[in-house]
């Protein structure tokens, strides 16, 4: 006879299981997940990211296109992080709610909450609504992720979300994602 605690253990293990197979959407950072191709006029993948887009320039976001997304997107979401911050992943820029029909962010996109096409623009951990650029301590070379999600919806947020807010909101509805890094080194 198998002991209590085990049969639990094994019970919620196999209905874990069953409930992450029985799902047709991938989650973010799983690598099933189907590729977007994201790219930046600005930066090359994994090459510094121009003064002009950090908080040492004009702090304007950066240009970025994709191409690869699903056909049954709903809206795009897009979150900017550096993971190499003192005090772990510091986020620069939180944006969802993009129309299905968009491929690009243009740059320089306004500060505000919301943009005439509807998409919506959060909190990022500046405390600041829309995009704020690189801005680490000097002398190690950062690494900001401009990752992309396609959604199977358009998520029902509040104005002044944070990136856990979405990410939140996200779960069971990212269809494919992908991502464009750059780094950022203050001298």
């Amino acid at each position: 006879m198998m002991p209590r605690t085990n049969f639990f253990f094994v019970a919620i293990l196999f209905a874990d299981l069953l409930s992450s197979s029985c799902s047709n959407q991938a989650e973010p950072g799983n690598a099933n997940t189907p590729k977007i191709q994201v790219t930046s006029g600005a930066f090359a993948e994994g090459r510094p990211i121009p003064d002009k887009y950090t908080g040492q320039g004009e702090d304007l976001s950066p240009p970025l296109q994709w191409s690869g997304a699903p056909a049954g997107a709903q809206s795009f979401a897009l979150i900017c992080e550096d993971p190499d911050a003192p005090m772990g992943a510091f986020t620069h820029w939180v944006v969802y709610n993009m129309p299905p029909a968009t491929a690009a962010l243009s740059e320089n996109v306004p500060k505000t909450e919301t943009l005439p096409n509807g998409t919506r623009q959060g909190k990022n951990d500046f405390g600041n609504i829309g995009y704020n650029g690189p801005a680490p301590p000097p002398g190690k070379t950062h690494h900001y992720y401009f990752r992309l999600y396609a959604l199977d919806t358009v998520l029902n947020l509040d104005s002044g979300t944070t990136k856990n807010d979405v990410v939140s909101a996200m779960k069971g509805h990212v269809l494919a994602q992908g991502d464009a890094m750059g780094t950022y080194l203050k001298q």
